[in-house]
């Protein structure tokens, strides 16, 4: 029999501290408490800064990539002193601990970019953007597929959560930024920025994905995940992942790739692959059949790409 949580004995939601991450951990603890009916003292959060939240003035590429971002969530949990991790999963390394394991997926939100532009501007494109434009961004991907539209503007080094990022474009150190469309909308900052078309800016993988962890032996709590498991939502990002791993992509790389079901039940993976300076780059996409089919678009993009994407992948 699966135990419940109780007032005596809650479920320990661990999450990142800021805005963002703690409006995706009550969107877990509310689909938990619907799914098996919890009264809200059954549901504890447990918020705790990430390194990648302390460190803003460098890449993550410089200092320790996506790990940056779950470290201390890891070892919250790896210790018992949180029962699961919610994360953006757009954030969270391809290839993770054997110790824990990825049991749930809530529903995907948006998962395009949203250009927002600071005031005295008026553009609602990358191609309306005006000659020279200064845009930031910590995002390899991004950075590239402007690049490749846009030669003439500069990119620049943007980090911070949704609300720093958003006051550094006020400030005027930049004149746009992108930002992921569910993060906003889950901030309820419905108003900011325009939506861009996914076949101009192909998303980031997992982008617009909540997933939830728990120790890989904690049978318990597998059990109570697995009821709000989106079975779509996590085939879809499962796909992107296994492209990512196959090409050994991380936060160096400017990869896109976004998977989603057709009408007619087929799940198609879209990929890119860009040099850092958005010049040259590969594109494809591949049905999602077989337990192999993203890893075989991986492959066969990489046998295509040109060298200066090769070279990021270790070809």
């Amino acid at each position: 029999m699966n135990r419940l949580p109780t007032p005596d004995a809650p479920l320990r939601i661990g999450t990142r501290a800021s805005p963002l991450a703690m409006a995706q951990a009550h969107m877990a603890a509310a689909a938990l408490a619907q799914a098996h009916g919890l009264t809200e003292d059954s549901l504890f959060l447990v918020p705790m800064t990430a390194t990648g939240d302390r460190i803003q003035d460098r890449a993550l590429a410089e200092v320790g990539g996506k790990a940056l971002w779950t470290r201390e969530l890891d070892a919250a949990l790896d210790a018992g002193a949180i029962d699961i991790a919610v994360h953006s999963l757009k954030d969270v390394e391809t290839l993770r601990d054997p110790r824990f394991a990825l049991v749930a997926m809530l529903e995907r939100a948006d998962p395009r970019d949203r250009l927002v532009v600071r005031e005295g501007i008026m553009a609602a494109t990358i191609d309306a953007l005006p000659t020279g434009a200064r845009l930031g961004t910590s995002s390899p991907r991004r950075a590239a597929q402007v690049k490749r539209r846009r030669s003439d503007i500069e990119t620049l080094l943007l980090r911070g959560n949704v609300q720093t990022r958003l006051a550094k474009l006020a400030a005027g150190d930049v004149d746009a930024t992108l930002l992921a469309a569910a993060g906003l909308d889950r901030l309820a900052m419905f108003d900011i920025g325009v939506v861009q078309d996914a076949a101009t800016l192909l998303p980031a993988a997992s982008q617009g994905a909540i997933g939830i962890e728990c120790r890989s032996d904690d049978d318990r709590v597998r059990a109570l995940l697995v009821a709000v498991d989106h079975v779509p939502t996590h085939r879809a990002v499962m796909a992107e992942r296994e492209f990512l791993a196959a090409l050994g992509g991380d936060c160096r790389s400017p990869v896109a790739a976004h998977a989603r079901f057709l009408d007619d039940g087929t799940l198609r993976l879209d990929a890119e692959l860009y040099s850092e300076d958005g010049a040259e780059h590969v594109v494809g996409h591949a049905a999602v059949a077989g337990p192999d089919a993203a890893a075989e678009l991986a492959r066969d993009l990489l046998g295509r790409a040109p060298d200066a994407v090769r070279r990021l992948f270790g070809v």
